[in-house]
């Protein structure tokens, strides 16, 4: 960098360091991202924490500002809309594994937890909540499996569609059918919502909810809906299944409206400005880089993080000389950046290289459990193995 880039690179690292709470509080950031980010006190960490998101963050800093800005923008505007009707006690909002929709001037809500396993409605009307409750469940159990026709940063009402809902087969009806039409919908909220409502009380008001669990093996059902896309990115970049839903599972617990305030979206989490550019860029030979809504198409979210995982394998990581070594470089390097990963091993990029040729696959891998300077990568790698194996062991 220049030094004129490099000034304005630090600037930025203390403007993000001052910044890391109200990312925080707006995004609903993972524990893990917790934990990284809190240690953000100075610029180097910032700076650290920058480079974690792709080299092209290092050389354009300026694009960081400009990222940063929009999903700050985005986050911003929804938290404010949120806090002005349920306070700070009774907030959600959209991250990775946590589906978070509202509608009626934010009064409403639909929680869909991937990690818990339950979807959950709720209301802070006092008149007519009973009701609203209803409508509340059918728009949430026949709400469109396409990303793009929701908008999760307003309260803009459902597109309710004809296509296959979104949790199609995740929630059954006292029959044990699943909730595929209106008519159902209705009857399924009409007699559940009446038996199993309850309330508590947030912001000096009472909170309506009802909550559902989904069907056992529900993360299993969704993973069978992307299993031709990733069969064809596996066979189009020479990826292996095995390994495609293995990051699926871990970014996302293949949820397609995932988000994240490092402004990664869809199934794999990708970012457009780092991933998604270098993608277009090298692959498919285009001088921009993937909307927003382009990555929230499940087809071109997988095509682009398989990718970007091509791009690992054959460019960035293609001098680590065994295949099980590479392996475990090229999936802690999707998360925490290649450049990290040679620093697992040596500041220069050419004698990491030779580092790692010269240690044995499980000495690899220790070593990038252990030592990453990224920890969310450290632990992403132990994550994706261990998601990895159990794909194997059920699909054999």
């Amino acid at each position: 960098m220049t030094r004129t880039t490099s000034t304005r690179y630090a600037i930025f690292c203390k403007k993000i360091a001052l910044l890391i709470p109200l990312i925080l509080m707006l995004a609903s950031c993972s524990t893990q991202d917790w934990k990284d980010l809190s240690k953000l006190t100075n610029s180097d960490d910032a700076k650290d924490y920058a480079k974690k998101k792709g080299d092209y963050y290092k050389n354009n800093p300026q694009k960081i500002t400009t990222d940063l800005k929009k999903i700050q923008q985005l986050f911003s505007k929804l938290e404010g809309n949120v806090r002005e009707k349920w306070g700070d006690q009774e907030n959600d909002f959209p991250t990775k594994q946590v589906y978070v929709k509202y509608t009626n001037q934010y009064q409403d809500k639909v929680i869909v937890n991937f990690d818990k396993n339950y979807l959950r409605v709720e209301t802070i009307a006092q008149k007519g909540y009973l009701q609203r409750l209803q409508n509340l469940m059918v728009q949430a159990l026949l709400a469109p499996d396409d990303p793009n026709e929701v908008d999760m940063f307003s309260d803009k009402p459902y597109k309710i569609t004809n296509k296959e809902p979104f949790l199609y087969n995740q929630v059954k009806d006292k029959d044990n059918q699943p909730i595929r039409w209106q008519w159902r919908a209705n009857r399924y909220a009409k007699t559940f919502v009446a038996a199993d409502i309850k309330s508590k009380n947030a912001n000096q008001k009472k909170v309506f909810y009802v909550e559902i669990p989904l069907v056992e093996k529900s993360q299993e059902i969704r993973s069978y809906k992307y299993a031709s896309l990733i069969q064809q990115a596996s066979k189009k970049y020479n990826i292996k299944e095995s390994l495609i839903y293995a990051i699926i599972e871990t970014e996302s617990s293949f949820n397609p409206y995932a988000v994240s305030h490092a402004n990664a979206y869809g199934l794999m989490q990708v970012i457009p400005s780092t991933a998604g550019k270098d993608v277009f860029n090298l692959v498919k030979k285009r001088d921009d880089q993937p909307t927003k809504q382009y990555l929230f198409n499940p087809a071109n979210n997988i095509d682009t993080g398989t990718a970007y995982l091509h791009i690992l394998n054959t460019r960035y990581l293609k001098g680590v000389e065994k295949e099980r070594s590479r392996h475990y470089s090229i999936i802690s390097a999707y998360n925490g950046g290649a450049g990290n990963v040679f620093k697992t091993f040596h500041s220069n990029r050419t004698t990491a290289v030779k580092v790692i040729n010269q240690k044995t696959n499980q000495q690899t891998y220790d070593q990038l459990t252990q030592k990453n300077p990224i920890a969310e990568a450290r632990h992403y790698l132990y994550k994706v193995i261990k998601f990895e194996d159990k794909f194997l062991q059920t699909h054999l």
